[in-house]
């Protein structure tokens, strides 16, 4: 599993490190070149929704129906006539393509096989070897818990950074000490002039193993950060110490933790493409799905900009939300099913000031498509 990606790789530009500054004062390793398919990507502000009512039937995925969805949602957000035309856009033979699962709402909200399936078939059809696909979540207990391992087409690789958290979660080991994000801010009671407590490092998956991520992600709420689609499953997927971001109640620091991990540029110039599977969401008490709280949206979106994606995913949890007579996600108090003092959904528009992506909705071009 740590087989290095080609000659062609943009590593070959990571001699040249730097350190740049963001807002908030943090502090970002600079060291990937810039791309077309770095954030926002080839379609800044396009999101493709695809809406189908028999993609789950008595709870189960519908893997004909999702196969529909996926192809109807790439040839939308690209213009291409074919499906192996539209993921052709994104990754060309040679390249070494993750994939980014989430296991996090296990087991009534997390990734479904059937969609990892069809993202492995439109990569196989743009020309990538099965061998050249890495199936990727942080923490390996999880994925295994998750049978994401029991779900790999034949030759495609899988992989994690650690075995699991250990509520510090400052290990290095399975990360890259040349790549990181620095803040002040640490665990309480940790020293804040210590690098290790103030840092958080991107796994050495996203920084040697691969050159370009898809990002498959969910639509669910989250007690610390708001929402929870594509960012924060790169923010809190793919660097350590992450635990600081939101260690108590009230020491809530997502709405600036998440931009600057997703700055980090091995990450943000190499996640080229973002797959919310909306077919079931959570829209109370997460990032764990509690089955009272999950709903079934029976919609996928497309988009290679996380934050406009992001801002779609949050009017679709807080549209959920008005159903259930519930406040809108920055207007909420605590429950005992959400006890951070405040939500910080405003982490997406602030990534959107950071040039992640498309943020102001009047630019955003949601286009809604029905099947069935």
């Amino acid at each position: 599993m740590d087989r290095r990606i080609n000659r062609r790789d943009w590593l070959a530009t990571a001699a040249g490190a730097t350190v740049a500054t963001l807002a908030f004062g943090a502090k970002v390793a600079a060291a990937a070149e810039r791309t077309k398919w770095g954030m926002p990507g080839l379609y800044p502000g396009r999101v493709i929704e695809v809406n189908h009512p028999g993609s789950i039937v008595s709870g189960q995925y519908q893997p004909a129906v999702i196969r529909e969805m996926m192809q109807r949602g790439m040839k939308d957000l690209t213009g291409a006539g074919g499906w192996g035309e539209a993921w052709k856009q994104f990754v060309e033979p040679g390249d070494v393509v993750g994939i980014k699962l989430n296991p996090v709402g296990r087991p009534h909200c997390m990734s479904d096989a059937s969609v990892l399936h069809q993202i492995v078939d439109g990569l196989k059809a743009a020309g990538i070897k099965a061998q050249d696909i890495v199936v990727y979540d942080r923490y390996r207990s999880e994925f295994l818990e998750a049978g994401f391992d029991k779900w790999l087409p034949e030759g495609v690789r899988w992989t994690t950074a650690v075995d699991g958290g250990d509520g510090v979660q400052q290990d290095i080991k399975g990360y890259d000490p040349d790549h990181y994000m620095d803040m002040a801010l640490v665990l309480p009671g940790q020293d804040i002039s210590n690098e290790t407590a103030r840092r958080s490092y991107a796994a050495l998956y996203i920084t040697k193993q691969v050159n370009k991520l898809i990002n498959v992600c969910l639509i669910k709420d989250h007690q610390s950060a708001g929402v929870t689609v594509a960012l924060k499953n790169l923010s809190h997927g793919l660097v350590n110490n992450v635990a600081r971001s939101h260690a108590t109640k009230s020491l809530n620091a997502c709405g600036a933790f998440i931009p600057a991990s997703v700055s980090i540029p091995m990450i943000r110039n190499k996640a080229v493409l973002h797959i919310c599977d909306g077919i079931k969401g959570v829209y109370h008490g997460g990032p764990f799905a509690r089955p009272e709280f999950v709903w079934e949206h029976k919609s996928m979106y497309f988009s290679t900009d996380p934050v406009s994606l992001d801002h779609i995913g949050w009017e679709v949890i807080d549209a959920q939300r008005a159903k259930v007579g519930k406040k809108p996600l920055a207007d909420d108090l605590p429950d005992k099913f959400s006890t951070f003092v405040r939500k910080q959904p405003e982490h997406v528009e602030i990534c959107g000031a950071m040039g992640l992506g498309v943020w102001e909705r009047g630019k955003i071009d949601l286009r809604k498509v029905t099947l069935g």
